[in-house]
């Protein structure tokens, strides 16, 4: 190399050092180059995690008050009715489980599913009143999916949308959740109806894929609690496949109706399926003073 060409290269060089812009160009570039690197990363992990967004545009499901005030359900404005206390007490220890200092000791401890021995004990009646009651709460927000594919009433109750829905979901039908988890006029509140009928119902609730949406729903909704209302334990197969993919059970009992031996080869059926088993009484007659309440006392 020549002198007159080394003397240029430690000009230039100098000329570097000493002039804030061109370090500051420098700079920008690498951390360019940084942030490309790392936004392609990002990238690829959201592609593996890809994160189930609500779909806002959808029109909100609004609720038949009448009806569901004429059943018997906790309805909006009365906050301070018997059914509405009753539930408070009922919704404390699930809501403590699932989000509370229990929630890292229950595995999916944010899933919950109500079911029965039998029909007419009561399980849609209380699975709709604890979604209503923790949605109540400031800060809590609920998704009550209808998971009852031989019998939904879910849709009915409510006055709601019934398809598309889980079924259609599990069925390849709707590619999105978001396409199935309706807005309702409560804003902590979104449901899943049930869908269309379907012959394999059951293989589809036992499906790698609702396997998996069980997955998703605890790990990517950790910070929500899922009611699933499910067909009776004894009537079909369906609610014991779905209660090992949960957290916790409430197993309803209508009172001074169920005979003991039905509700005992319920509770074995659900021994090694969830790690949290809870019986609530519904329908019980019985005059109750302030400290006890009548529907779902542990």
């Amino acid at each position: 190399m020549s002198t007159i060409e080394d003397a240029l290269i430690k000009a230039e060089k100098q000329k570097k050092e000493s002039d804030p812009s061109v370090q500051d160009v420098q700079h920008i570039e690498e951390k360019s180059s940084v942030a490309i690197n790392d936004s392609e990363s990002i990238n690829t992990a959201s592609d593996r995690l890809e994160p189930v967004v609500e779909n806002d545009e959808q029109p909100v499901q609004f609720f038949d008050w009448d009806k569901l005030k004429k059943l018997g359900f906790i309805c909006r404005k009365d906050t301070h009715s018997k059914i509405a206390e009753e539930y408070r007490s009922i919704k404390r220890p699930l809501v403590i489980n699932a989000l509370g200092t229990r929630k890292d000791e229950i595995e999916r401890s944010n899933l919950i599913l109500v079911t029965s021995s039998v029909p007419s004990e009561g399980k849609t009646f209380t699975s709709i009143n604890l979604a209503f009651s923790i949605a109540a709460e400031l800060d809590k927000r609920v998704l009550l999916i209808d998971a009852d594919v031989a019998k939904p009433s879910v849709h009915d109750v409510l006055g709601i949308t019934q398809e598309p829905g889980l079924i259609d979901f599990l069925e390849g039908e709707v590619q999105s959740l978001s396409q199935i988890m309706l807005r309702t006029e409560i804003e902590g509140l979104r449901v899943i109806p049930a869908g269309g009928r379907h012959k394999f119902s059951t293989e589809l609730l036992a499906s790698n894929k609702m396997i998996e949406l069980a997955r998703e729903l605890s790990e990517r909704y950790h910070d929500r609690i899922v009611i699933f209302d499910t067909p009776p334990l004894l009537a079909t197969t369906q609610a014991e496949v779905l209660a090992g993919l949960v957290g916790q059970v409430i197993l309803v009992v209508a009172a001074e109706e169920t005979p003991q031996n039905i509700v005992m080869e319920s509770v074995k059926k659900l021994e090694s399926c969830s790690d949290v088993v809870l019986t609530l009484l519904n329908k019980t007659r019985r005059t109750l003073d302030t400290s006890y309440y009548g529907y779902g006392k542990y």
